[in-house]
């Protein structure tokens, strides 16, 4: 052997040793690349061409039906101008209804996308909008009332970069593909043929639908081969139901410039970043040490999504840095937060959120039936939980009896007669419809009914409570970019204190500033939902207006 090859190989050895085991094995086999999505531009008119349609998708040696924005998986990356007009001629090619909502982007109403923004099978709608918020990574994905979580499932998602004249003379990484890397993790689950297996039941209205397979940007565990240096990825959680909890596996750190709405006023070192389903960070990585690692996601606190192979690490992207040296850097100041302004005198509303307790009862017993006990991680001390009302859609568990966890079992028995028949509940003889039985204000969502009108250009201060709750609920609002004044009852971590437009509410309050810039009439009123695609299906949604 020559000396140059055994140089070569025994740093190839050291760099897989210092992996994890399971990281070392799927190291000697051949990984896909990382697929990058298209960045589309709008033409000489100022417009795009987006279609949403029906294809097939390899994952693994098995190919499934999927639904894409022009192609059959996921969608291109929009890059959008702070300032300019630009107009989007959507065409329907699936056999179903949808819609596209421009997640994070602050537009009126009208071209928001939710559920009132119906394209027909076969038909087209054609939106203009001027983006005039600053830099950020957005998303679009469908909000078919009833039907999100499924054609979200089948592969509908793609990004929003909006771009402005700070973001531009930053010397942040943005050679796209290359140290400008888009990262969207979804799980999956699949029948038996390969098919994506999506189920809107009990168990999955109660704790969200999740799956065994982790995809990024649609393909599992993929690498990606970066120059050394600042390398920058935009991760988005678009999973339907599962937290994310990211980190690397050397425990080199992550440097977070950036939320849902933009950049930070200075970079966040962390060693972990949790990102909620929806949410979008931007983080930088030094790659300039040359060696090998992987992007991972921990074990969350959240039922159901410890199920293996999800009660261990899982690895999301393996990053392998090259000779090249890049050419981005981390700047010390990003952007200017403004200061919060007074809070004494604002309007405040208060939403609280609520699943129905047969509902609730009902999907832990499915999901302890199905995956053990070990499903149940994150699960709230009822104890501890004070007293739970189950007025107007509130729990009241001194009234429903024992829910014993003891050897695995739940006692219903002081719960009346729950039957499950052909995906209905039954309680004392009277049909339960689980598709309206998440709920805020005591409410099921009613697309007809806005429950209130903001005032443009007023801030208010909300309050989205999940007192009395015990599942996670990621509460987004359409329309802003909001500050979080109280996370869960404590003062925001300092990479969730920029602009944002969900927040994590989970068995306590959350505050949050707000202020609306676009008029949202009634027949096309904003949307405020729990994230967790499932809640969002059965009920946890309700419309305003500005």
């Amino acid at each position: 052997m020559q000396r140059r090859d055994f140089l070569k190989y025994s740093a190839a050895l050291g760099a897989m040793s210092a992996l994890p085991l399971w990281s070392r094995s799927l190291f000697a086999a051949e990984r896909p690349a990382l697929p990058v999505p298209p960045l589309l531009t709008a033409d000489a008119q100022n417009r795009i061409a987006l279609t949403v349609q029906a294809g097939e998708t390899l994952f693994g040696n098995k190919r499934a039906a999927t639904w894409g924005y022009n192609g059959a998986l996921l969608g291109p990356a929009l890059q959008l101008r702070q300032g300019r007009e630009v107009t989007v001629e959507i065409r329907n090619a699936l056999a179903e209804e949808t819609t596209v909502h421009w997640h994070g982007v602050e537009v009126p109403g009208e071209v928001d996308g939710g559920p009132q923004g119906i394209i027909k099978p076969g038909g087209s709608r054609t939106v203009t909008f001027t983006p005039t918020q600053q830099a950020a990574t957005c998303w679009f994905h469908p909000h078919q009332h009833g039907k999100t979580g499924r054609q979200v499932a089948m592969g509908l998602a793609g990004l929003v970069l909006i771009e402005d004249e700070n973001s531009r003379k930053l010397r942040l990484p943005q050679q796209w593909g290359i140290d400008d890397v888009p990262v969207i993790v979804q799980d999956k689950k699949f029948t038996a043929n390969g098919q994506i297996d999506y189920q809107l039941d009990v168990m999955s209205a109660a704790v969200g639908w999740f799956g065994d397979t982790l995809l990024t940007n649609g393909v599992i565990y993929p690498q990606h081969s970066a120059p050394r240096g600042w390398l920058r990825l935009r991760l988005l959680n678009g999973c339907n139901a599962r937290s994310l909890k990211f980190a690397t596996s050397d425990q080199r750190p992550l440097y977070v410039v950036a939320s849902d709405g933009g950049l930070l006023s200075e970079p966040v070192k962390v060693s972990e970043l949790p990102v909620l389903m929806g949410e979008r960070f931007e983080v930088l990585v030094d790659t300039s040490n040359g060696k090998p690692f992987d992007l991972l996601t921990l074990p969350v606190q959240q039922m159901g999504m410890t199920v293996a192979p999800f009660d261990q690490p899982q690895p999301v992207l393996h990053i392998q840095p090259l000779q090249v040296t890049a050419s981005g850097t981390l700047p010390d100041t990003l952007a200017i937060l403004p200061g919060l302004p007074a809070l004494e005198g604002l309007t405040q509303r208060t939403l609280q959120l609520s699943m129905d307790p047969m509902l609730d009862m009902m999907g832990m017993q499915a999901l302890q039936q199905t995956y053990g006990d070990s499903a149940m991680a994150g699960m709230m001390d009822h104890g501890q939980m004070g007293n739970m009302q189950m007025g107007h859609g509130q729990m009241n568990h001194s009234q429903m009896g024992k829910m014993q966890m003891g050897n695995g079992q739940m006692d219903h028995s002081q719960m009346g007669n729950m039957q499950m028949d052909s995906g209905q509940m039954n309680h004392g003889g009277k049909g339960f419809d689980f598709h309206n039985a998440n709920r805020i204000n005591g409410k099921a969502f009613d697309m007809a009914t806005p429950q209130f009108a903001a005032q443009k250009g007023q801030y208010e201060r909300w309050v989205i409570s999940g007192e009395g709750d015990m599942m996670l609920h990621p509460f987004h609002i359409h329309g802003t970019q909001f500050r979080i004044l109280s996370e869960n009852g404590k003062p925001p971590a300092a990479h969730r204190a920029g602009w944002k437009d969900t927040v994590e509410v989970y068995g306590a309050r959350s505050e949050v500033l707000v202020r609306f810039q676009h008029d949202a009439p009634k027949e096309f009123a904003y949307m405020a939902h729990c994230h967790l695609l499932e809640h969002e299906d059965t009920g946890m949604m309700l419309g305003f207006t500005v």
